[in-house]
């Protein structure tokens, strides 16, 4: 059974509502990001910080799958299909997808801030006093700036066994994350999707500039 890695960024839930990262002027929902996502900003103002990732959850709960989270997952019937995602929602499991690998966090869990391997399912808001079972303040189960990605080398050697690479909704700008598809094998066939890509097609490359909705079953059917 083939191995299909499938790396997706923000464009792939933006067709379900969620706002993407930030906006051309570089502001998050109006927040440098910096405000909002750094360890630092949690320091200087927590209130902000958990006001804003409780805006973000919220958001997350009302909005529903779309139709690429479901093609995606219908790929399990015929293949073996890793998602690697920088997105920290979890509509590709709620879709359906079984291998999902989170990159930058999951809003849907919180962490202690002094141990990292305590992490609990989290739905409702987070506020200062929810603590761990030692006292210990919860944050947001969010890789912020200038903190390390965990799941990198495990999304690595995922990308090292691809037969089949597919991107979706992501400039593939943004490191470590940009650097994972130099790490599939070598000639894999490679699928981008993206309404304004910033490649071209070439032998092993098809380009499909459209919407993840419309673009995911384009490339599923070119699949041989």
């Amino acid at each position: 059974m083939k191995h299909i890695v499938v790396l997706t960024g923000a464009g792939i839930s933006a067709e379900s509502g969620i706002k993407t990262f930030r906006d051309a002027d570089g502001l998050w929902e109006g927040h440098d990001v910096m405000e909002v996502a750094s360890p630092e900003g949690f320091r200087d103002n927590p209130d902000l910080v958990l006001d804003f990732y409780n805006k973000r959850r919220r958001q997350l709960l009302e909005v529903q799958p779309n139709k690429a989270h479901f093609d995606l997952a219908e790929l399990e019937k015929d293949y073996k299909v890793t998602i690697i995602t920088q997105n920290v929602d979890d509509l590709h499991e709620r879709a359906g997808s079984t291998k999902v690998i989170h990159l930058h966090g999951e809003l849907l869990k919180v962490r202690s801030t002094k141990n990292e391997a305590d992490i609990q399912e989290w739905k409702k808001d987070l506020v200062l006093g929810n603590v761990d079972a030692n006292g210990n303040q919860l944050r947001p189960h969010i890789v912020w700036f200038g903190e390390d990605v965990p799941m990198i080398e495990k999304a690595v050697s995922v990308c090292e066994t691809a037969d089949i690479l597919i991107i979706i909704g992501t400039s593939m700008q943004v490191y470590p994350a940009a650097g994972l598809m130099h790490y599939v094998p070598e000639n894999t066939q490679t699928y981008f999707i993206d309404p304004n890509p910033a490649v071209s097609s070439n032998q092993n490359l098809t380009v499909i500039s459209k919407a993840a909705t419309i673009g995911v079953k384009e490339a599923i059917n070119l699949l041989d």
